[in-house]
C-alpha cells in the first residue's frame, strides 16, 4: 500500500516565515504534519490518551462588527465567507446584508464584502469604489458583474493556475426559482479577489440564476461551505437535505467536485454524518434532531483536512433551535470523521451577548505568532420567520498554536496498590512517512529535565535505524529533533516516540512536522 505521504517527495526546502520567542515558525501548511488526533497518521499507542481543547474567544470579539445604519453592512456581517493570507496582509471576504427592509428584493439584499488586516485582529473596510450602492461607490463591496444575491461564499488563492486572471476562485450560494425557491452553485474567478465574473456567461435575474443557467441538477443545494484543492480536482462542501444511499434524519454534508472548476459532478460524496441523524424523524420534520449545519469549512494541511461544522441543535420551533459547532478531519479528501465523538468545540454564546443562539463557520484558520485563530459569525436561528433581526459579526476563537488536541500520558494501566504494575511504557508508533531527507519538529508543552520524549525512527516494518534516535526536552511550538545521521535514511520510515522521565504525566504532544529537504542525490 502506497505511504499517505507519497506526494511529498518533491517538496522544496522551506525559509522561514517568522520568529516567535527565538524559535523560527514556517508555514505548517507546506509541510507534514501529524496531529495528536489523527489516528490514521499516528494508528498506534500505548498508555497514552487524547485531551481535546476547546478554543477561547478573542477579548475584542466580535472585530468586524456590523456597519452603521444605510451602509451596506448595516443589516448584517454574516461570515459565511474566508479569510486568507496574502501578500503580507489578511483579506476576508464576507456576506454583506443592507437594512433596505423586507420590502426590497431579498436575494438583492446580501452581497458579497470585502475587509483587510496586518495583524489578523485589527480589520478595515476599504473603500474600493467597485460597486454603487444608494448612489455611492464609497463602500467595501467586491464586484461580482451584476446584482448576484449570495448567502453563503469561499475564496481560495490558486497558485497553480497558469491563467493569471482565474488565480482567485470563490464559491458561491445563490437562489434560483423552481415551483420555490432553492439554493444552487456558482463559481467566479478573479485575478485580484475583488473584481469577479462568473465562470460561464451568465447574468443575474433578481438576484438569481436563472434555472436554464443551472451548473449542478435543479434540485435545492447549500454549496459554499468549504472549497478546497485536492489531489488536482476542486472540492467544495455542501449542505442537503435530499435522500442518499441511506435516508438520513435532516441536514448532512455533501462533497461536489469538479476538474477544472467549471464542470462540476452531477454525483456527490456523502462526507460526514453524525450519529443521531442515522434514525430518520419522518417527513415535515427537518427542522428537528440533531444534524449538520452547513456544511465543513475546511483548512487544508496539505496531507490532512481540518474542519469545522455546525451542531445544529432542532426543534420543531424555530424559537428553539440552536447551532454550536464541532470538529472534524479527514485523509483522504472525500471521508471525514470527529477525533472526538459528537464534541463541542465552540459553544454558542450566550443571551444577550452578540453571538448568542448560534455560531457559524467561515472557512478562516491561520496561524499567526504564537496563537491558531479560527474566524467565526453568529446567527440566532431562533428569529427566523418572524421580524427581522440583525445578525453577526466575525469573532476569533484561538489556541495556542496548533495546540487543538493533545496525547497526555495514561497511568490506568499501573494500576493501585499491591496491583501496582512496574513503569508502565507510554508511546506511540506513527504511520509510513515517504520523503526525503526530512528534518522532523516537536509541538509539545511540558517537557523538562524530568518529562522527556524520547524518539527514533524506525523502517516501514518498525525495525529501528541505527544512529537515529534522540531526546527533546524543550517545550515549543517547532523543537527540532537532533539527530545523528549516519546512513541516508530508507525511503518509508516511522516515528516512535515513548514519554519518559518522573514527570511525564505533564507532557502534552500537539504535533510532529515533516519538513522535506533537498534531494540527497
Amino acid at each position: 500500500m502506497p505511504s499517505l505521504f507519497t506526494k511529498y517527495l518533491a517538496l522544496p526546502l522551506l525559509t522561514c516565515g517568522l520568529c516567535v520567542g527565538g524559535e523560527d515558525l514556517f508555514d505548517e501548511t507546506k509541510e507534514i504534519t501529524l496531529f495528536a488526533f489523527d489516528n490514521v497518521s499516528i494508528p498506534h499507542t500505548q498508555n497514552l490518551k487524547l485531551e481535546m481543547r476547546q478554543p477561547v474567544r478573542h477579548p475584542a470579539n466580535p472585530v468586524v462588527p456590523r456597519g452603521a445604519a444605510g451602509t451596506v453592512d448595516a443589516h448584517g456581517v454574516q461570515f459565511y465567507g474566508s479569510v486568507i493570507k496574502d501578500g503580507g496582509k489578511y483579506r476576508m471576504w464576507y456576506v454583506a446584508f443592507d437594512d433596505a427592509g423586507k420590502g426590497a428584493v431579498a436575494s438583492e439584499r446580501w452581497r458579497a464584502a470585502y475587509a483587510e488586516s496586518t495583524d489578523g485582529v485589527s480589520w478595515i473596510k476599504p473603500e474600493l469604489g467597485l460597486v454603487e450602492f444608494r448612489g455611492s461607490k464609497k463602500n467595501n463591496l467586491v464586484d461580482v458583474g451584476g446584482a448576484w444575491g449570495f448567502v453563503n461564499l469561499k475564496v481560495i488563492k490558486d497558485e497553480t493556475d497558469p491563467d493569471a486572471s482565474r488565480r482567485y476562485k470563490m464559491t458561491t450560494h445563490v437562489y434560483f426559482r423552481h415551483h420555490t425557491r432553492l439554493g444552487t452553485l456558482l463559481p467566479f474567478v478573479s485575478a485580484d479577489g475583488l473584481t469577479w465574473r462568473p465562470v460561464k456567461d451568465v447574468k443575474p435575474l433578481k438576484g438569481e440564476l436563472r434555472q436554464a443557467d443551472l451548473l449542478v441538477p435543479g434540485f435545492h443545494l447549500e454549496p459554499a461551505c468549504g472549497l478546497y484543492q485536492w489531489h488536482g480536482q476542486y472540492v467544495l462542501t455542501a449542505q442537503n437535505a435530499m435522500p442518499h444511499t441511506h435516508h438520513y434524519q435532516g441536514r448532512v454534508v455533501r462533497l461536489h467536485r469538479s476538474a477544472d472548476f467549471v464542470n462540476w459532478s452531477s454525483t456527490s460524496t456523502l462526507a460526514f454524518v453524525r450519529t443521531p441523524q442515522f434514525e430518520y424523524l419522518g417527513a415535515g420534520r427537518s427542522r428537528e434532531g440533531e444534524q449538520n449545519h452547513e456544511g465543513i469549512a475546511v483548512w487544508n494541511r496539505g496531507n490532512v483536512l481540518l474542519g469545522v461544522y455546525g451542531r445544529w441543535h432542532g426543534a420543531a420551533e424555530w424559537k428553539d433551535v440552536s447551532v454550536d459547532l464541532g470538529f472534524v478531519m479527514s485523509n483522504d479528501g472525500l471521508n471525514f470523521r470527529e477525533p472526538k465523538h459528537e464534541w463541542t468545540l465552540l459553544e454558542r454564546g450566550k443571551n444577550r451577548e452578540w453571538d448568542q443562539g448560534g455560531v457559524i463557520q467561515g472557512q478562516g484558520f491561520e496561524n499567526i505568532g504564537e496563537h491558531t485563530f479560527l474566524y467565526y459569525g453568529a446567527w440566532d436561528p431562533r428569529g427566523t420567520g418572524g421580524p427581522e433581526v440583525k445578525r453577526g459579526g466575525v469573532g476569533i476563537a484561538m489556541w495556542p498554536r496548533d495546540r487543538m488536541g493533545d496525547l497526555v500520558f495514561d497511568n490506568s494501566g499501573e494500576g493501585p496498590g499491591d496491583y501496582q504494575m512496574p513503569t508502565v511504557t507510554a508511546e506511540l508508533v506513527t504511520a509510513a512517512i515517504t520523503v526525503k531527507n526530512p528534518t522532523f519538529l516537536i509541538n509539545a508543552d511540558g517537557l523538562g529535565h524530568q518529562a522527556v520524549l524520547r524518539i527514533e525512527l524506525l523502517d516501514h516494518l518498525e525495525r529501528p535505524i541505527p544512529g537515529y534516535s534522540t531526546s527533546v526536552s524543550k517545550s515549543g511550538f517547532q523543537t527540532p529533533m537532533i539527530l545523528d545521521k549516519r546512513e541516508p535514511l530508507p525511503q518509508r520510515v516511522r516515528l516512535r516516540v515513548v514519554f519518559e522521565g518522573a514527570k511525564r504525566s505533564k507532557i502534552r504532544l500537539s504535533a510532529i512536522y515533516i519538513r522535506p529537504g533537498k534531494s540527497q542525490e
